[in-house]
């Protein structure tokens, strides 16, 4: 089971979700303005230069609150945290200016600290994910993994946070977006409020602030409802659920301009960038179903997920196995 937030709230002015990436060509965002007649969804724009996206965000929002969605982990896995003497992710994420080497990816094993997790920079014959464990004592390779992380019955699992290797991977981003963008706003008292960590995400939703949640694109196209045949890397196969990616705008009060609609009935175009358009816009209208109350906009009822880990938003399946000795997770406000 599963409850929203119970106080009431304004719709945002401004809803956003970006595709991120350690490549600047490959982050683009989605964005959709709330107006009398519901949202109006604009064809995918790269995201732009990063030390100034929050403020640009704020600025269009003008005085409203924004809700962005952003495809990269936000948090520590529970393993890798019972080690840690900060209070939270947030207490760690701000420390983390004080680590030099926090954010360089490792060579080799040896060069594996718990203040610098990040593996490996390059593909060595016999590097593994267990070996990366060992050398950050979380016990099998399974410690590296969020509780969110790990595959359900509805979806197979997402990459590690720490690990940096293959297309299967999402260290890369997690570093560019923590150093980038999350850290130097928190550092500067900017406006932005991280969920879980403070709050149901509507609750967080206040006038001249950034409420950021961590979206999934598998997950978002489970919440609506869509089965993508082939691959989303294929043009062909993306135009082939163009509408019923249109259908699931309808869904939620959102029309999508007239760019939007060209650029999902063409696939969003033949290039590498293809799926990153793609991706987006689905985790866009992952952010606006959660807005109409349609998935959960509050994570599991454990304090590791609500402190430390972190949970994908409107995700409401629980994984298959769950750390020795914890109790299952409630979704519960």
């Amino acid at each position: 089971m599963f409850a929203q937030s119970s106080r009431s709230f304004h719709l945002p002015s401004l809803a956003v979700h970006a595709d991120w990436s350690i490549d600047a060509r490959k982050r683009w965002m989605a964005r959709a303005r709330q107006t009398p007649a519901g949202w109006r969804v604009m064809a995918p724009e790269p995201v732009g230069d990063v030390a100034t996206f929050l403020a640009r965000l704020l600025a269009a929002a003008d005085g409203g609150a924004v809700a962005l969605g952003v495809d990269l982990p936000i948090g520590l896995p529970r393993a890798y945290a019972a080690r840690r003497a900060e209070n939270g992710f947030l207490h760690f994420l701000r420390q983390t200016v004080h680590w030099p080497d926090f954010f360089q990816v490792c060579a080799t094993v040896q060069e594996i600290r718990q203040d610098r997790p990040f593996y490996p920079a390059r593909g060595l014959r016999g590097m593994t994910r267990a070996a990366h464990a060992v050398a950050l004592d979380l016990g099998g390779p399974m410690g590296l993994s969020r509780l969110c992380d790990r595959a359900t019955m509805e979806r197979p699992a997402g990459a590690p946070l720490f690990w940096t290797l293959g297309a299967n991977q999402s260290g890369k981003a997690a570093i560019a977006a923590w150093r980038d963008m999350l850290l130097p706003a928190l550092l500067a008292e900017a406006p932005i409020r991280l969920w879980p960590f403070e709050g149901a995400f509507r609750d967080l939703l206040a006038p001249g602030t950034i409420a950021v949640a961590e979206t999934y694109p598998a997950e978002a196209l489970r919440h609506l409802g869509i089965r993508l045949k082939g691959s989303k890397r294929r043009q062909a196969d993306r135009a082939a659920v163009a509408d019923k990616l249109l259908d699931a705008m309808v869904a939620v009060q959102a029309q999508p301009d007239a760019a939007l609609v060209a650029t999902a009935r063409d696939g969003f175009g033949a290039d590498a960038a293809g799926e990153d358009r793609f991706d987006c816009v689905l985790g866009l209208l992952c952010v606006l179903n959660v807005l109409a109350g349609n998935r959960p906009d509050t994570a599991p009822d454990d304090p590791w997920i609500r402190r430390w880990e972190g949970w994908v938003l409107g995700q409401t399946a629980l994984p298959r196995s769950l750390p020795d000795a914890d109790p299952m997770p409630t979704m519960t406000a």
